[in-house]
């Protein structure tokens, strides 16, 4: 028989999200009658805007005739939709030709790490994404656990937590190829400086590392002095690359959209511009986004598209103003909520899981645990805003009745 990847299993036993979605429907055979509220896995569900709509509905019917029907595209996406991207999203400071389009911020994340390979080392925020450390585990980029059986040999756990403002301690931290970096950060919300985001690639340029800068909620940013993109901050072009996201500016999460810009600066040691081996990638692993979504994608980055765009995430921010009230009047430290989707709030004197097993089976609300996203998340619990307004109103009074 042919040996399993053994990779995989150094995995821990559940990814974090199939995990909780066990445990609810576990709540749910022992409590039928309850009407269970999720404020956890970060998925939108308001639905998509008319207009964008339309321009889907007509892509699929021109799908039905010869004048319409279109086969393969570009791997790296309608010509149209790059310069559009480069256009409204980055004001032209990157070119068409380096922004990618894909299936969204997780499946390039997942391409990145096979382009990089086993060999390379990896940095990662803690609490983080689990898909950092997961994608690269099965790659290989690791050892087993160490000692205390919460992180693994080979990936340096950049601890970003309230005691340091949610920004690492670069001075302390060995050198390593790849340094992953979310902002907003996603389980915390914190935003990242463009002070903070200059000491960041000053320190890739000095330890010739290359940053993956994971923006896929930078639109909740409502701060004009905090930067959305990485190539909003000087030197940015020569070590980093930018991941984003039509999934939760747009509602994209289950039409699956994204895209990745990779500039023409970035090279690996050997001069080879990263930009040739991810086009290799690309076209190698990939046959491109869909062409009916792309369609759907140009209709959300015009004016009138972009605005409905901005409705949705309005609707967004102000479930997490809510829901932020609400556990601050409960007296619990909460971080986040502003500049991001996302509130973590710390559930003092108890564990992560421990926590979200209280306020699903008590207040039947569905949260994240945080230790879900890394040993400093231990602790805390992740409340997501995308929800319907009514369950979020009802999902807080919930929690004021069994945990204030």
């Amino acid at each position: 028989m042919v040996e399993r990847n053994p990779n995989l299993a150094k995995l821990r036993a559940g990814y974090l999200f199939p995990e909780i979605a066990r445990r609810k429907k576990a709540v749910i055979e022992e409590n039928p009658e309850a009407k269970i509220i999720s404020l956890g896995i970060g998925d939108t569900t308001e639905p998509l805007s008319g207009g964008i709509v339309s321009s889907l509905v007509e892509a699929c019917r021109g799908m039905g005739t010869l004048e319409g029907y279109s086969g393969y595209g570009a791997e790296q996406g309608m010509g149209d939709l790059r310069e559009k991207i480069a256009e409204k999203l980055y004001r032209g400071i990157v070119k068409p030709e380096e922004v990618y389009v894909s299936d969204g911020a997780k499946c390039d994340t997942g391409r990145l790490q096979v382009m990089f390979g086993a060999e390379a080392t990896v940095a990662v925020q803690d609490p983080s994404y689990p898909v950092y450390v997961d994608g690269s585990v099965i790659l290989g980029q690791t050892g087993g656990y160490n000692d205390d059986a919460s992180q693994f040999d080979g990936i340096e756990y950049m601890r970003c937590d309230a005691s340091n403002n949610f920004f690492p301690d670069l001075s302390a931290l060995p050198r390593t190829d790849l340094i992953y970096f979310c902002s907003p950060n996603n389980p915390t919300g914190a935003v990242a400086t463009k002070e903070q985001l200059k000491e960041l690639i000053d320190f890739a340029k000095k330890n010739r590392s290359i940053l993956i800068f994971d923006a896929a909620y930078s639109a909740y940013i409502e701060d004009p002095e905090l930067p959305r993109s990485i190539f909003e901050v000087e030197g940015s072009r020569e070590v980093a690359l930018e991941i984003n996201s039509f999934s939760k500016m747009a509602g994209f999460t289950g039409v699956r959209l994204g895209w990745s810009v990779v500039p023409q600066e970035l090279k690996f040691e050997d001069g080879t511009p990263v930009s040739k081996d991810w086009n290799r990638v690309v076209t190698t692993l990939f046959n491109g986004a869909s062409n009916l979504v792309q369609k759907g994608g140009l209709a959300c980055l015009s004016d009138a598209g972009y605005s409905e765009v901005e409705e949705m995430i309005h609707y967004y921010k102000t479930n997490a103003t809510i829901i932020k009230k609400a556990l601050t009047e409960m007296g619990l430290e909460v971080y986040g909520g502003v500049n991001s989707p996302y509130c973590w709030a710390r559930m003092e004197g108890k564990g992560s899981w421990e926590a979200f097993e209280e306020i699903l089976t008590q207040a039947f609300v569905v949260t994240t645990p945080g230790a879900g996203f890394g040993p400093a998340g231990e602790g805390f619990v992740r409340f997501s805003s995308f929800g319907h307004r009514d369950d979020v109103e009802e999902a807080v009074e919930r929690l004021r009745k069994h945990l204030g």
